[in-house]
């Protein structure tokens, strides 16, 4: 996973899941994959999104480039969520298996992709 200057994200925030999800293209359209964050369900604040990040994600890319990919395991891990927060702890460590389910599910993610219609 690589970004670079002219890359475009768009992020997806939902107040029921464990989890955020920015689609990343790049400049000239193509899609790259998908950032996913575990945090917090978000919460709608005065106009604003809020969302705590639980320091722990997943790459999701393009169909045909390879798996799902955990990522920043060691920086969840020294955040001390699981000592201080083991209910949010779970969560977000229950969230990535389910989204790289999803991944797996058909070849061109068209089961991931449906995260992101409204």
């Amino acid at each position: 996973m690589r970004f670079a200057p002219g890359d475009v994200f768009t992020e997806h925030y939902w107040t029921t899941t464990w989890y955020a999800i920015k689609e990343v293209r790049a400049a000239d359209g193509g899609l790259k994959g998908w950032y996913c964050d575990m945090t917090r369900p978000a919460v709608r604040e005065e106009g604003a999104v809020r969302v705590d990040d639980l320091e722990l994600d997943l790459w999701v890319p393009a169909p045909g480039r390879g798996p799902a990919l955990r990522l920043d395991e060691d920086e969840f891990l020294a955040s001390g969520l699981p000592t201080t927060d083991p209910h949010a702890a779970e969560r977000a460590r229950a969230a990535p298996a389910a989204l790289e389910a999803l991944a797996r599910r058909d070849g061109d993610r068209t089961a991931f992709r449906a995260l992101l219609t409204y």
